[in-house]
């Protein structure tokens, strides 16, 4: 079937004859306007139409009508309505005209239908330049919503750009002025800084609220400050210089020399806090004024001396004690921290991770022997220590004193009786402070044996041991025939020094001994 066939087919082809077909079109018309004009009131008149089509023209087409108006209308691709779908054609275009024709034909569409869809096209003719003015005004607002979308990012982000420049700068400044962390398990107190003034002012110590303070106070950054009380598990620069010394009882001792910064640091806080509070008047270990000549004297000439022995003195005295001890002076949570975090330090291993050299924690932070302040806050701590124990010692008849870990009792013949029931409830106590008793060091002297005091005898009066007093006679006598230096045998390298101090202690126990071996002294030292 060819096009023409086709075309013939789609308007003009149908089972009824040309005038059979235009009869029923008119027909279909004269019975719509009927209805209509019925349904339209009395005195109005239905509002006219902008199109008055024929209902002639879309008589169907015969094949030479199809062909001839085929020709006419030329190429399908030039016409300027092929294509386009924001638009209906007028009915005025040939093509259209002849499309409406066939429709129409077929029973596709009526002709009023056509009225008004060509009616409505024609009113999107008319509004076609608003429409376009609309959407160019929307398309403009959506430009313009864009940009100010665009806008309130950039602002935005710009603002969260100068709040993190705030908070780098405010962060950087805190950190100039403040502390707020100084290591896990430590910072807690840190926040708070409520200080007892009052209490500060009545003991005359310090008046301190803030790290702050107490940086400015020692004359140093806040930086610096942190680095010195900065506590960490696996350091990679530790504060102080181990070593190890032997123990007279076996064994090596460990000790902790503070660096020059903290050691300065340390100072400041035993001659402005820690000296200003008095250790109980059964103290004699560093206190001035004190020593072992004092802790001696009181048990001299006694029926009975009992020396015990605290275990691991300094290592039990831990952080949280020795803050507490700050915050009982009257410092807040936050200064008690930073100066509890200055006096302890961990035991620590020298380890090889990789290429990096690390100082791991072994054990909870302490009092470190070889820091000026140890002795000084273990004497404040055993402050409750020594009044129940000189409570229980004069009660009992005894008399107490303490040198450092060393605690003494010594009393009467009627006393001695009672001295088991004393070392039971010495132990008691000194474990109700959370210390522990040697009990390899528990000894009780009774007068017909030596009875030693912090090394000095006391049997009758203070003198030193014989076997000391010996050895020193001994090495003065050689010296005046070989030589001072001859007399080294355990290569010292101090070793006029040593003798030189040994001889002044031994001056002080016993003057009169004493004064016999300075002389000796000062002929073999020239």
């Amino acid at each position: 079937m060819g096009l023409f066939s086709w075309l013939g087919r789609l308007f003009g082809a149908q089972p009824q004859s040309p005038e059979q077909r235009l009869t029923q079109v008119i027909k279909d018309l004269q019975a719509r306007e009927s209805s209509r004009t019925a349904s339209t009131p009395q005195g109005q008149h239905e509002p006219a139409r902008k199109l008055n089509l024929d209902p002639g023209q879309f008589a169907p087409l015969s094949n030479t009508d199809i062909k001839k108006a085929a020709r006419g209308m030329g190429s399908l691709w030039r016409s300027p309505w092929f294509g386009r779908r924001d638009l209906i054609p007028p009915a005025s275009d040939e093509r259209t005209a002849l499309i409406d024709c066939g429709m129409v034909g077929l029973g596709l569409l009526t002709p009023e239908q056509l009225v008004e869809i060509h009616e409505v096209g024609a009113q999107m003719e008319q509004l076609r330049p608003d429409l376009l003015q609309a959407s160019a005004r929307a398309a403009e607002a959506v430009q313009l919503d864009a940009e100010e979308r665009k806008r309130r990012k950039e602002q935005k982000q710009a603002e969260a750009a100068e709040g993190k420049r705030r908070k780098a700068e405010e962060i950087a400044r805190r950190r100039q002025t403040d502390i707020v962390f100084l290591g896990r398990g430590v910072s807690g107190g840190l926040s708070d800084r409520r200080a007892n003034v009052e209490k500060l002012q009545q003991l005359q110590l310090p008046v301190l609220a803030t790290p702050f303070d107490l940086a400015q106070t020692l004359n140093l950054p806040v930086a610096r400050l942190r680095w010195l009380a900065f506590h960490s598990e696996a350091a990679t620069v530790t504060h102080y210089v181990r070593f190890q010394v032997p123990k007279k009882s076996g064994g090596m001792r460990e000790l902790s020399a503070p660096h020059r910064q903290l050691a300065l640091v340390q100072g400041w806080i035993l001659r402005n806090v820690l000296e200003k509070i008095p250790a109980h008047e059964a103290a004699h270990g560093f206190v001035p004024g004190h020593s072992t000549m004092t802790n001696a004297v009181p048990h001299v000439g006694r029926a009975v001396v009992a020396n015990l022995d605290l275990k691991e003195f300094f290592p039990s005295i831990t952080f949280p004690r020795v803050k507490g001890i700050f915050q009982g002076l009257g410092y807040s949570p936050a200064v008690a921290t930073v100066l509890a975090l200055l006096c302890t330090e961990c035991p620590r291993r020298r380890v090889e991770y990789g290429s990096r050299v690390l100082h791991v924690a072994t054990g909870p932070r302490a009092l470190p022997q070889g820091a000026c302040t140890s002795p000084a806050l273990s004497n404040l701590l055993a402050r409750r220590l020594d009044a129940r124990l000189a409570g229980l010692a004069a009660k009992l008849g005894f008399t107490y004193s303490r040198y450092a870990d060393d605690l003494t009792f010594s009393g009467s013949a009627e006393s001695a009786q009672l001295t088991g029931y004393l070392l039971a409830r010495v132990r008691h106590i000194v474990s109700a402070e959370h210390l522990v008793v040697n009990e390899e060091k528990t000894r009780v002297l009774r007068p017909n044996a030596r009875q030693t005091v912090t090394g000095i005898v006391v049997n009758r009066r203070p003198n030193l041991s014989r076997k000391l007093t010996k050895r020193l006679r001994a090495i003065l006598h050689r010296a005046q025939r070989g030589g001072l230096a001859a007399q080294n045998r355990d290569g010292r390298p101090n070793f006029k020094p040593w003798l030189g101090g040994m001889i002044a202690y031994a001056q002080m126990v016993n003057p009169d001994s004493g004064r016999k071996l300075r002389e000796a002294f000062e002929r073999v030292a020239g």
